[in-house]
């Protein structure tokens, strides 16, 4: 083995992505599944796939489409904010029987049957953006242009439901905020009878205008975005009930006490939807009659500090009961019609799938796992899977699918029962099930086609300081015990929405491996502020959201030492992306004595320019709060650094703008503090071609090496 092939295949691999299925839908009996997933480790083409039984069929693929990645502006947004890095068929809806599946690429409508037959073009009005089945399968919605369509599958004929009035409305897409921090992906959904649609019309009037170029490309003209910085205006966003008889009606609520549409949705019981108070401290479920547009107060929820919105949820059992969360003391809980049905300790991830009264969900109470738990009112919550990991799943007609990332690797096992439950057993202890496996026998088993790392991380988990702050120390494979001193490398994100330290081959621990072997103790933390430590524990980061995760840094660095006392403490370097390259920034700058060398990518230094609900949600209204910018923004301690640093930014980063950087850079000159900077050109907030990001590992091993002067022989 040859570490230095590692940054290569780490860039080939799309950062070990590529090979592995997703996306699954499963039939209503169970028997079907389709899913995407390229063909292997190196290829980035997306196709379509079918399991049907246990044999996997290819139903699409791309190149037999005359596909020329030609992708519409609106879909590279959707792209973007989705972080997708395959190319292809990178999306896909099917009918309620999963009979017949449809996808776009290039921009063109296609559908193919899973019985059989070669995909066929469907004509539409323009291109195609989210197209979705209505339940029956007789015709298609999708965007183009702003506008909502419909098309009959039957005889082509092309329905216009809305159009925008003015160039700066869109029908039937997510906000920019919505789909980036929020996780709300879709604009629009189908009623189950297919005669409706509920459609959020978007518009960016009131928000600024900013402009992102390519200073590689000159002649090219910038992008225009329309950004929602802190403390700015956001979209006015409405949701309406559309007929496809022409009927239109709006929902009402009080949209100037509540404009963030958070989430949306229609079940058997009509329209379902969550919206949140600018503050996010307050967030309403509302039912809403698809006749009228009034809406009826299903749940009030309020927090001092704000209402984290959990993926899949609100949402309503067969009887109608809602199912959300509540937080008790310190853990997120699950409720069902009001009542906790989870045990205090085990935190609620996600809302997966509700089939009856039946709630299939995930959650933890070891934040380093994640486990597939189900709970229905007769054998309360019980534990499907098994197994250090982080595990997920769907379920249908009898059929359990339960996806693990392990440290092995990755596995999707199919186990059919032909029971309601998916082949829970029954067994109980103190008034909920715990530990118990699935019952039904592996029937299947879907192929992951990913390229095993040139390097597996070898991890020694430890626990730091007295909040037991869950840490990976990450040594190289030729170190003894005595031997030599090693310079440290922190390695966190240690922030909101994102845990590090997982026991999963995560490609972010397979590149700490590498930098292990190339001479350096590797230590990655996750502290206070990350998820599935319960709300307190997220929430300490409430109106400084530096202090805390530094300090929390440091505890972790100190323990590593302590198991290993090879570490060299007057060595240590740190590096992030992100919020993790903002920490990385803050540290050298904040606590030069501990930290000596920083590489800072992509990172928000002036949390002033990040959109208003990811950035408002933990410091409050720039205006009313504004000491919380300042306490969390590096760029006002520029003239502090006496160590060096290294900022990397992607120019064509709609996300996190490129300002943050050159703000931070000019700061920097200005206080007389000399840096380095590398900007990637035409690199938006996650790199992935595959030149820029192999050589982006290899200039921050020769910067780490050089400021922390490890020797060339041990960075070989």
């Amino acid at each position: 083995m040859d570490i230095n092939d590692f940054p290569r295949q780490i860039a080939r691999t799309q950062r070990f992505s590529l090979g592995v299925p997703r996306a699954f839908t499963l039939s209503p009996d169970g028997r079907r599944a389709l899913f995407l997933r390229t063909r292997g480790g190196e290829d980035r083409t997306s196709c379509l796939w079918l399991l049907d039984e246990d044999q996997e069929r290819l139903l699409v693929a791309p190149e037999t489409l005359g596909a020329a990645e030609s992708v519409p502006e609106a879909e590279r947004i959707r792209r973007e904010r989705a972080r997708e890095r395959a190319t292809g068929v990178v999306a896909y809806a099917a009918d309620a029987d999963l009979r017949t599946a449809f996808f776009a690429v290039d921009g063109r409508l296609w559908a193919v049957d899973t019985d059989g037959g070669d995909p066929r073009l469907v004509p539409t009005a323009g291109p195609v953006i989210d197209p979705r089945p209505d339940p029956t399968g007789s015709r298609v919605a999708y965007v183009t242009g702003g506008a909502l369509h419909v098309v009959e599958l039957a005889d082509g004929h092309d329905r216009l439901l809305a159009s925008p009035d003015k160039p700066e409305v869109v029908w039937g897409l997510a906000e920019h905020v919505a789909a980036e921090s929020m996780g709300r992906m879709r604009g629009y959904w189908w009623s189950p009878d297919g005669a409706r649609l509920l459609a959020a019309r978007v518009d960016t009037t009131p928000v600024q205008r900013w402009w992102i170029a390519d200073p590689a490309n000159p002649s090219r003209p910038p992008s225009e975005i329309a950004y929602p910085a802190a403390g700015t205006a956001n979209a006015d966003v409405s949701l309406h009930v559309l007929g496809l008889d022409g009927g239109a009606v709006e929902l009402g609520w009080d949209r100037s006490a509540y404009e963030y549409v958070a989430t949306a949705g229609w079940d058997a019981h009509g329209p379902l939807v969550s919206v949140q108070s600018r503050d996010q401290r307050t967030l309403l479920v509302l039912a809403a009659d698809p006749d009228t547009g009034e809406t009826t107060l299903l749940r009030e929820q309020r927090d001092p500090a704000w209402v984290e919105l959990i993926a899949g949820t609100p949402v309503r059992t067969a009887s109608g009961a809602l199912v959300h969360t509540g937080d008790t003391g310190d853990t997120r809980r699950l409720l069902v019609a009001g009542r906790p049905v989870t045990p205090e300790g085990l935190q609620i991830r996600e809302v997966l799938d509700v089939t009856g009264e039946s709630v299939l969900f995930t959650a933890n109470d070891e934040p380093t796992e994640k486990h597939l738990w189900v709970y229905d009112p007769e054998h309360g919550p019980v534990r499907l899977s098994e197994g250090p990991g982080l595990h997920t799943g769907y379920r249908a007609g009898g059929t359990l699918l339960i996806a693990s990332h392990t440290e092995d690797g990755h596995t999707f096992r199919v186990s059919r029962t032909g029971r309601a439950d998916a082949g829970i057993a029954t067994l109980t202890e103190t008034g909920h099930t715990i530990g118990v496996s699935p019952s039904g026998r592996v029937q299947a088993e879907v192929a992951s086609l990913d390229m095993k790392p040139l390097l597996v991380p070898r991890i020694t988990w430890l626990r730091a300081g007295d909040r037991e702050i869950r840490t990976a120390l990450l040594l190289p494979s030729w170190h003894r015990p005595g031997g030599d001193p090693l310079p440290v490398l922190m390695a966190p994100y240690a922030g909101p929405s994102m845990l590090l330290a997982i026991r999963a081959r995560h490609w972010w621990l397979c590149e700490a491996q590498w930098f292990a072997e190339s001479g350096f103790a590797v230590v990655v933390a996750d502290g206070r502020g990350t998820p599935g430590r319960g709300p307190v524990w997220e929430k300490a980061v409430r109106g400084d959201t530096l202090t805390a995760p530094l300090e929390d840094q440091v505890t972790a660095l100190h323990a590593a030492a302590e198991h290993c006392p090879e570490l060299d403490l007057g060595r240590v370097g740190i590096r992030g992306w992100s919020y993790g390259g903002t920490l990385a920034a803050a540290a050298v700058l904040r606590m030069p004595e501990v930290f000596h060398a920083g590489v800072s990518g992509a990172a928000p230094s002036d949390q002033r320019l990040y959109d208003t609900h990811w950035k408002e949600r933990f410091l409050g209204h720039p205006d009313e709060e504004p000491e919380n910018y300042e306490h969390s923004s590096p760029i006002g301690d520029a003239a502090r650094l006496r160590r060096p640093l290294l900022l990397v930014h992607g120019l064509a980063d709609d996300n996190v703008v490129a300002a943050h950087t050159l703000r931070m850079s000019a700061a920097l000159l200005a206080a007389g503090r000399p840096h380095q900077v590398l900007p990637l050109s035409g690199a938006t907030h996650m790199p992935t071609a595959e030149a820029a990001v192999e050589g982006l590992l290899r200039h921050q091993l020769r910067f780490l090496c050089e400021a922390l002067k490890v020797p060339e022989a041990a960075s070989a």
